[in-house]
Parts: C-alpha cells; sequence; structure tokens
C-alpha cells in the first residue's frame, strides 16, 4: 500500500509565471528530495531503460538535440544537456508545445534533490477551469513512481491507469488535487476561484465527471 500523505507531504509545489518572447507563460514546478545520489538520480531520470520502470516507456535519441517520445504520451527535443545537473527540453502533447527544465542538486540534508519546472503558455479559459492542477496532479503521479522506484525498485500496483481510478489512486489524486489547490492560493489565486478548480480537476482525474 501506499501512505498517500507522506508522498504529498515530501514534494513541494509552486505556481508561478516566466516572460517567454511569445509571451508570459505559466509554471508549475514540483520537487522532491529522495534517498540516493545525485549520478544516481541523473541515471533514473535519464536511462530509458530506468524511465520505463517509472514512468512510461521512452525512445528516440536521449542526448542533446535528440528527439524523444513517451509511450501515448509526449514527444520532444532535448535542447540544453548538462548532465547530471539539468536538462531541458520541449514538451509536445495534443498540438501544443510547452517546455521542461529538470534540475538535480545534493539535498539540504542528505541525498539528491529533483526538481521539475514544467513551463506553458495556457488558454485563459482553460487555466480558470481547472488551474495548475490539471497538469500537476500528473507530475504528482509522476514523483510517486520515482520515489518507488528509487526505494525499492516498484512501483504502484498493476497498470497505471488501473491503479489511478482504484481507491487507492483516487485518494492520491484527491490529496494531489489539494495540495495543488493551496500552491494555486499561495500564488495569489482567489480561494474560491481555487476551491472551483480543484474540485472540477479532481472530479476528471476521477471519472466523477457528469
Amino acid at each position: 500500500m501506499i501512505v498517500a500523505t507522506g508522498q504529498i507531504n515530501a514534494v513541494r509545489r509552486r505556481v508561478g509565471e516566466r516572460v517567454l518572447e511569445a509571451g508570459t507563460a505559466r509554471t508549475l514546478t514540483v520537487s522532491q528530495v529522495y534517498d540516493t545520489d545525485v549520478e544516481d538520480l541523473w541515471n533514473a531520470v535519464t536511462d530509458p531503460e530506468r524511465i520505463r520502470r517509472w514512468f512510461l516507456p521512452v525512445s528516440g535519441d536521449l542526448k542533446l538535440g535528440g528527439r524523444y517520445e513517451l509511450e501515448g504520451n509526449a514527444s520532444g527535443t532535448i535542447e540544453r544537456c548538462d548532465p547530471p545537473k539539468s536538462f531541458f527540453a520541449t514538451w509536445e502533447y495534443g498540438g501544443q508545445t510547452s517546455w521542461i527544465e529538470v534540475r538535480l542538486a545534493p539535498g539540504p540534508d542528505g541525498g539528491a534533490r529533483f526538481e521539475l519546472e514544467h513551463i506553458a503558455h495556457v488558454d485563459d479559459d482553460m487555466w480558470r477551469q481547472f488551474g495548475p492542477g490539471a497538469v500537476g496532479i500528473g507530475w504528482d503521479q509522476g514523483l510517486l513512481g520515482l520515489a518507488l522506484h528509487l526505494s525499492s525498485g516498484g512501483a504502484p500496483s498493476g497498470d497505471g491507469q488501473e491503479w489511478a481510478m482504484s481507491d487507492e489512486g483516487k485518494e492520491f489524486t484527491r490529496q494531489s488535487g489539494e495540495a495543488w489547490r493551496e500552491a494555486h492560493i499561495a500564488s495569489g489565486a482567489d480561494e474560491s476561484v481555487a476551491r472551483e478548480c480543484a474540485d472540477r480537476t479532481i472530479d476528471a482525474y476521477t471519472g466523477n465527471v457528469e
């Protein structure tokens, strides 16, 4: 069994903005300290054989300038790479292009810190409807998979989607949605707006949509 609360509390979340040439983009940042060293963490997030064990099967040329494709999900180009500290890549999904930046560093009290920033131009109507949790819950699920992989080599029991729709998976989603609601408010959002966004996002993830 996965202790949802412990994993949710282990992750730090931040919602912000970044000015790009094409205009102001939304940013979501997640970070967690893992009980490993930076070199092993780098290997876990860049080796295709390890990535498939905690996230999704990935194909392509995982090096600077190379293209990657996550099975049934995003694809993109690796635009910057500084092993074992960071990489920056496009995140192309559903006809839209956003960007991810992964940064690794020693943890403040030991271990290794993983930080991922997702940068995207988000449609205003979509943001008003769902807020940061629409993307943030997915990244929380990814960090959970990475935590399980680094601690035991495991992953949520069963197929990923099957687990997500289990009682355990839905509880994790609910707690993740609540955590993103708090991050939304911390970024300056109205509490009632953040509440409505979180409720709609949790319902969408858990299949509770009429």
